[in-house]
């Protein structure tokens, strides 16, 4: 299997398609906005929407570089959490945002030259586990809220 088939294949796995975890695309779809700005009560840990802010910063910084326009983000770690308007609408803007620069990625991947590839394949690895150890937040997070099923079936 070639390296860009691999990525695809994991690519795929963190966002639509099931594996050894659940994709974010399922975590993500039935989170209302008050289910992703809960926080526990002790404040150990960020909301769903947080995590998804902090996806989405890393997921448009790889697409800028790749794209040559990487100038804008410049954000410290704990600043890529910040949520920008707490509304129903940027909840929605969020998740789509999300789903959108995840796709414009997969486009990005699909027709990067085999040889850079070879080169920086930890550019996308890197993500697809990044991606895994936050949805993995995301899923503990609606549990903790009563919302994510206690078994479910996957194949």
């Amino acid at each position: 299997m070639s390296i860009r088939n691999l990525l695809l294949k994991y690519w795929g796995y963190c966002m639509e398609k099931e594996d050894w975890y659940p994709p974010l695309q399922p975590a993500l779809q039935n989170v209302s906005f008050e289910q992703a700005l809960w926080k526990p009560a002790d404040g150990a840990a960020n909301s769903i929407w947080e995590n998804v802010q902090h996806l989405l910063y890393y997921k448009e910084r790889l697409l800028a570089r790749l794209k040559g326009t990487s100038g804008a983000f410049n954000l410290s770690n704990d600043e890529t959490f910040r949520i920008f308007e707490a509304s129903r609408e940027g909840w929605e803007q969020a998740k789509s945002r999300l789903m959108d620069v995840h796709a414009a990625l997969q486009s990005e991947l699909e027709l990067l030259p085999e040889e850079e590839l070879e080169v920086h394949p930890q550019r996308f690895m890197s993500l697809i586990t990044h991606d895994a150890y936050h949805t993995g937040q995301i899923v503990l997070l609606s549990k903790l809220q009563g919302v994510w099923p206690a078994t479910r079936s996957f194949e």
